[in-house]
Parts: C-alpha cells; sequence; structure tokens
C-alpha cells in the first residue's frame, strides 16, 4: 500500500491523509502505522491501523486478519461448496436448521433491510442472479424468455421462501436458496474491525472490495477522506470527498458489472418485483451508516429503487445516502447528484 494512502477500488478511493512521509503526520512518536492487504471474497481487503502503543506487528495483524476471514468465508461463500450456506442451500429440508451466529448475524440484519426496503434487499434471488448469468454458477451471458423469469421468481422472495429467527433458518420451499454477495463482504468488514479493537486499536480503515468501515482519525489526525468515484466504466476518476469517521460506508452501481447483448445493457442489479435487471437512470448510491454490513444491504437495496423512492426511504429514516444519476438530456456523459438531508447534515 502506498505511503500516501491513496487506494484504488471499484467505487472508491481513500485520499492521502498525508502528503509527506508517514513520520512527518500528526501520530506521535510513540504511534506506527500498520498496513495490512490481502485476498479474500473473490477481492482484495486492505487495513490501515495506527497503533499508539507499538505493541502490535503487522505479521499477528495479518495472521489474525487472515484466520477470521478464513472463518467468514467457511460461512457465507457462496462460490464455496462446503461453506455453511452453501451446505444450506443443497439442502431440501424444510425443517427448522440451527445456524452459527456468524450467519444468524447476517440474515437477521439481512431481514431487517429486507423488510425497510419494500422488499428490494432480497437473500433469495440467487435463482435469478445465476439465471441473467452473475452468479456462482457462472452461467453463460443469456437474456432469459419471461417465462424463465417468472419461474425464477416463483423460487424466489424473502419472505415467502424463508423464515429467519434469531439463531435458525427454515426453508418454507425445498428449493429456496441464500445469496449473501450484497451483505457478506460488508460483515466481513465488520469482523476485521472487531479484530483491530480486540487488539486496542482506536483508530483505523477496513476495506474489502469496495465496502469499508472507518475508525477514529487517519494519520493526518483528521476523518479519513474517501473518495466516490464517477459512475463511469471508463473514467475512473472521483465524483465526490465524504469524511468518515466510526462509520461504514458502501458504494453499489450498475457501471461495472454488466453485460450488453443486441444493442441493451443487463445490469447485474436484479429488481425483486420483475426479476430482471434495472433500467433507470440511478448509476450508484453510496450509503453511509453505523457498519458496514448494513451500509453493504442498504447501497444495494437504494440502487435497485433508484433515486426517487430511494430518496424517500432514505429521508424517512434518516439514512446518509448520495444517489449519482445519468443525465439523459446532456449531449455527453454527465451525471447529477442528489444526496438525502442526513448526508448533507453530515458532510457540511
Amino acid at each position: 500500500m502506498p505511503d500516501n494512502f491513496l487506494i484504488s477500488r471499484r467505487n472508491f478511493m481513500i485520499m492521502p491523509a498525508c502528503l509527506a512521509a508517514l513520520s512527518a503526520c500528526k501520530l506521535g512518536s510513540s504511534a506506527s502505522v500498520l498496513k495490512v492487504a490481502g485476498f479474500t471474497m473473490g477481492t482484495n481487503y486492505s487495513v490501515v491501523a495506527i497503533d499508539h502503543t507499538r505493541t502490535l506487528s503487522e505479521e499477528v495483524l495479518r495472521k489474525d486478519i487472515d484466520s477470521a476471514l478464513l472463518q467468514v468465508n467457511a460461512q457465507l461463500s457462496n462460490w464455496d461448496p462446503a461453506s455453511e450456506i452453501s451446505r444450506f442451500n443443497a439442502s431440501n429440508s424444510t425443517d427448522s436448521i440451527s445456524v452459527s451466529p456468524a450467519l444468524a448475524e447476517v440474515m437477521n440484519a439481512a431481514d431487517v433491510v429486507h423488510a425497510a426496503s419494500d422488499g428490494q434487499f432480497d437473500v433469495t434471488l440467487g435463482p435469478l442472479i445465476d439465471l441473467w448469468g452473475f452468479g456462482s454458477a457462472n452461467n453463460t451471458v443469456q437474456t432469459p424468455t419471461a417465462e424463465v423469469i417468472e419461474a425464477a421468481l416463483r423460487a424466489s422472495g424473502q419472505s415467502q421462501t424463508l423464515r429467519i429467527s434469531d439463531q435458525s433458518l427454515q426453508k418454507q420451499t425445498p428449493g429456496t436458496e441464500i445469496y449473501l454477495s450484497a451483505i457478506g463482504k460488508g460483515y466481513g468488514v465488520d469482523v476485521i474491525a472487531r479484530k483491530l479493537e480486540s487488539h486496542g486499536i482506536k483508530d483505523f480503515m477496513v476495506e474489502i472490495g469496495g465496502d469499508l468501515y472507518t475508525a477514529g482519525l487517519n494519520p493526518d489526525g483528521t476523518p479519513w477522506q474517501i473518495g466516490i468515484e464517477t459512475p463511469d466504466a471508463h473514467d475512473r476518476t472521483m465524483h465526490e470527498v465524504v469524511g468518515l469517521s466510526n462509520l461504514g460506508m458502501a458504494t453499489s452501481g450498475d457501471y461495472r458489472n454488466y453485460f450488453e447483448k443486441d444493442g441493451v445493457r443487463y445490469s447485474h442489479i436484479i429488481d425483486a418485483q420483475t426479476g430482471r435487471p434495472i433500467t433507470h437512470t440511478t448509476a450508484s448510491v453510496t450509503v453511509l451508516t453505523e457498519n458496514a454490513m448494513l451500509a453493504d444491504a442498504w447501497a444495494t437495496a437504494m440502487l435497485v429503487h433508484g433515486k426517487e423512492r430511494g430518496l424517500e426511504i432514505a429521508n424517512n429514516r434518516d439514512m446518509a445516502v448520495l444517489f449519482i444519476e445519468r443525465d439523459t438530456n446532456a449531449t455527453h456523459t454527465k451525471f447529477i447528484t442528489t444526496p438525502s438531508v442526513r448526508f448533507s447534515e453530515m458532510q457540511a
């Protein structure tokens, strides 16, 4: 990781905390900056942590983080056929099944966001995600027929096909599957954050594949400065900068994971009501909230809704959300930014 903390990812970049050497930053003589990076969940992770007591080594921290992430993957990965969630998906039993505390935490959070988002955050959309070629099944790019989409919709629907309780899951229909890509990375970020806190670290940034959590201050003694990327697959520029401290952040966009066929663009973001990729003009949504898991889930839900309904939900729930839309009236690529009331207040 570069010393000026400029990290490019799909949806954001961390702005330089200090342009001089780290020793010149406002760390104090007893503090050190620990930087750890690696691979997890099919993407990269990075951690910047300020150790004010100089008692923790990068080697020990890396081992702790990698061990914790291996456990998260063993519980939540849809790409690992031996994971807890994959075993649940493979079973046709409709009995109530006890699950690990980690899976229970994620599923209860998913249930809360599902109910609060008009059902648009839905972890049972795996059949539809696979149908459109965006899932772990690695299907060939295709445009399914209306009949096939309707059949997949009947096999989906979180509130109809799944019963979630504090420590158990129960399929209401044997073929129900759970797909955790829209919440699992955020949970992984939170697990690493807890690991850092267990070591007494109070100032840090954790990121997995664009989902992140920041605590305290950066090495320059200010809130972590995060640049939100312009939602353009051909232009990796910064659209807006936000200052974060003790907040989770996630950005969901339709501009990187998509395919085109017969002149039509199909995003990986699936509308839970229609079973089809979204078609509105909202290109990306950024959510700031109490942890990365909820930010991850809500960013997906808000992007499915688009600015109109999403902004209404955000303001009603006092959520910090930033919507970036394509300007369809412009003669060249142009974007319109609309913040929720809470987002504007937090960045004032």
